[in-house]
């Protein structure tokens, strides 16, 4: 029988409505829902790629248990779940909690389930060692979020549908579909912007798609945002641009930050920078003198040696000029479940703390329970109190996403017990002891709780499963919760029911952390009115109606295209949760590495630096394995610019040999002027010729694994994050 389903692509930030038609059990149609409050009909190729991803025979659905000549047989659940819990609790038993390691993947930030549940099940086994993408990826923000306005997604996000001059830096939205800011269709409200006056400028070592869309492009050298940023503010306090207006009252460190930027002259920073002086001292003054401007930053930023700092400076832009927390400017969501700054009494909170312990080996910081996955090998190498012996990754692929990846992945070899929770056997699950397989995401419920906490206007979208799971395979939830009775030392055969009612009681008592009334209330009274909900769907339902819209689950099932709950209003001050109550305009964990930035106000070398680079059909390794998004042309190549080609013998579809101080590649030649001479570029994610790995459409276009060119031993110092973007490297003809 045909039927047609209303449901929220679960692939990337965007979050776009689709319109999926079936017959039976299978997917005939993808397409984008027209009617979607917040996308409209707008969806890109990954889209599609759910029935190809639903069908694909090359992913798993029993469970998977390694030989010891090392091939992998299948087994029932009951005995994978008996043979994780006898190995892991073996392991804490003899050698302490630490000795188990997590890593969370990226796909784990688009379950709703895994972060609820995964909360339970992580907090239970008690490790130290708990690593997530969040450390290749965007922790920077997250870290001056938190140590700003007190909690890590209180990020502001620009109100690009109002805004009159939106800058952006190492960010491509066209390509990314947001990051850090959830807004579908990017490519219409840039034009937007631009068809009704306002100005676009971006600042990237490369022409971007967005840039091609944008007024203005502006190569700037890889790892000097920071020094461009500090430049704008300079300029803008020497001139008296700058207007915080309403927000000085609510804000701590203004009088600091004119010495702070007093040595980064626009002469200075351009010796680094690599863009004029006349061009910062313009746009500074473009953007102070709009009347909404907006100033966003993303992956660029981020993955790179002053990241903290950049992503900072990007928010004291946006206050010195009064930008923030206006319309049009850079603005905080109110979502409408599970965000921390709509919970508890308004206007403060408990701020964040980082560093609140260190990595065993090298002592790297801890940032929001977590651990800069840099260091992951090295605890795994190194003998001793605490060294990890068995690792539990969730919906990750370490082994092609983390700096040094192969030191990591001989690392693997040396664990004593290994389990993933995966859809594929990968270059990362291979080294698995026990491969438990998550479900399709049209067999389970989605919402977008993290999510919407950074969109560009309040909405919320629930999504039911599209597909039965088969009964004998459990949910990702029932995976976490049954890893969270061994935790617990509860067995494998611990009672799932009592786990979730556990969990959902814990939940009722957070939330009423926030609320007086439902504090004073028993949690098994508040729980008895959410039934029969049960598993995350209860969870999402207590959330909901405790969130500052007082919404319900049922609300959202019966309004399959969404709720359009309006645009971003002022929040300021009632968002902030630091312990102020006020804006931290000059934390001390930030202001403390600016020395380090000044110190690198010289005119860089003429070394050749790589940036990775993203694909609009490449948001995790795992889409390499379907067709629809790999067919065509070659995209794993290296951008160089013309003159270096010519310069270092380079051929426009020759093989490049690429070298770093940590390991070598070799790779296809693109030439093209749209990078910046003295930098190459290579995208993420690829190097798809393991052995043993399933993976059979990735296995006929390979690819390069970039990240065997990262250098684990080189970390952004304020929160750990790894500096994927200017890395030094050798480039030759092959």
């Amino acid at each position: 029988m045909t039927a047609t389903h209303y449901r929220t692509c679960p692939l990337c930030e965007a979050t776009c409505g689709l319109e999926i038609e079936t017959e039976d059990d299978r997917v005939i149609s993808i397409r984008g829902d027209a009617d979607d409050v917040f996308s409209k009909g707008f969806i890109c190729p990954k889209s599609y790629s759910l029935k190809e991803l639903h069908h694909d025979p090359d992913r798993l659905r029993t469970p998977l248990r390694r030989r010891t000549d090392g091939t992998f047989e299948e087994i029932g659940w009951d005995e994978a779940f008996a043979t994780v819990d006898s190995a892991l609790t073996g392991i804490m038993n003899e050698h302490g909690r630490d000795a188990v390691a997590v890593y969370l993947g990226n796909p784990t930030a688009r379950d709703y389930a895994a972060l609820l549940y995964g909360r339970a099940a992580f907090r239970t086994l008690g490790s130290k060692n708990i690593y997530s993408a969040s450390t290749v990826d965007q922790m920077p923000k997250q870290v001056s979020a938190g140590l700003m306005f007190g909690t890590a997604l209180s990020v502001p996000v620009p109100d690009v549908d109002r805004t009159s001059y939106l800058l952006m830096l190492g960010a491509n939205p066209l390509v990314s579909n947001g990051s850090l800011m959830t807004a579908p269709d990017m490519r219409g409200r840039i034009r937007a912007i631009r068809a009704r006056g306002g100005k676009v400028v971006v600042i990237d070592p490369r022409r971007t798609r967005t840039a091609d869309e944008s007024d203005e492009h502006h190569f700037i050298r890889p790892g000097t945002d920071a020094h461009f940023l500090m430049a704008l503010v300079h300029v803008m306090l020497a001139e008296g641009l700058d207007d915080p207006g309403r927000l000085a009252e609510h804000t701590n460190g203004l009088d600091a930050i004119g010495a702070l930027a007093e040595d980064f002259t626009p002469e200075r920073a351009s010796d680094s920078c690599g863009i004029a002086a006349e061009e910062i001292r313009r746009i500074a003054r473009e953007f102070a003198g709009a009347d909404k401007a907006a100033c966003y930053a993303r992956i660029g930023t981020c993955t790179q040696e002053f990241g903290t700092t950049a992503s900072w400076l990007v928010d004291v832009l946006n206050v010195i000029t009064g930008n923030l927390d206006r319309p049009g400017g850079a603005m905080f969501t109110r979502a409408a479940a599970g965000a921390r700054n709509t919970s508890g009494p308004p206007g403060s909170g408990r701020g964040v703390k980082i560093g609140r312990w260190q990595s065993r080996v090298r002592g790297l910081p801890e940032t929001f329970g977590e651990l800069p996955v840099a260091c992951l090998a090295e605890e795994i190498e190194t003998p001793g109190d605490g060294q990890v012996r068995a690792l539990v990754t969730y919906a990750g692929n370490p082994a092609r996403s983390t700096p040094n990846s192969e030191r990591l992945e001989r690392a693997f070899g040396q664990l004593d017990f290994m389990v993933s929770v995966d859809i594929y056997l990968n270059e990362t699950t291979r080294h698995a002891d026990v491969i438990l397989p998550g479900s399709s995401p049209l067999e389970r419920s989605h919402y977008d709780i993290g999510l919407y906490q950074l969109a560009i206007r309040n909405v919320a979208n629930f999504s039911p499963p599209l597909f039965d799971a088969p009964p004998e395979r459990p949910q990702d939830w029932e995976i976490m919760l049954r890893l969270a009775g061994t935790f617990g030392g509860q067995g494998a055969d611990a009672d799932l029911d009592a786990l979730d009612d556990f969990v959902a009681a814990a939940a009722v008592a957070e939330a009423g952390k926030g609320d007086p009334a439902l504090a004073e209330r028993e949690p098994g009274e508040v729980l008895a009115e959410l039934e029969p909900r049960r598993g995350p769907e209860r969870l999402l339902d207590l959330l909901l109606r405790t969130g500052p819209y007082e919404l319900s689950l049922d609300a959202l099932e019966a309004n399959p295209h969404g709720i359009d709950l309006g645009p971003l209003e002022p929040r300021i001050p009632e968002v902030l949760r630091t312990a102020s109550g006020k804006i931290e305009l000059a934390p001390p964990d930030i202001v403390a590495d600016v020395e380090r930035l000044r110190s690198r106000l010289v005119p860089r070398n003429g070394a050749i630096v790589l940036v990775g680079r993203r694909e609009l059909r490449s948001n995790n390794s795992w889409m390499h394995n379907l067709n629809v998004l790999v067919k065509g042309k070659e995209r794993c190549t290296m951008h160089i610019h013309p003159d270096d080609a010519a310069r270092l013998g380079l051929a426009d579809g020759a093989a490049a040999r690429v070298r770093s101080r940590v390991g070598e590649v070799e790779v296809p030649v693109e030439v093209t002027d749209a990078i910046m001479p003295g930098v190459v570029s290579i995208p993420h994610g690829w190097g798809h010729d393991a052995p043993g790995a399933r993976l059979r459409v990735a296995a006929a276009k390979p690819g390069t694994n970039s990240n065997v060119l990262a250098d684990e031993d080189v970390v952004e110092p304020v929160s750990g994050n790894a500096v994927l973007n200017g890395i030094p490297v050798e480039v030759s003809p092959v």
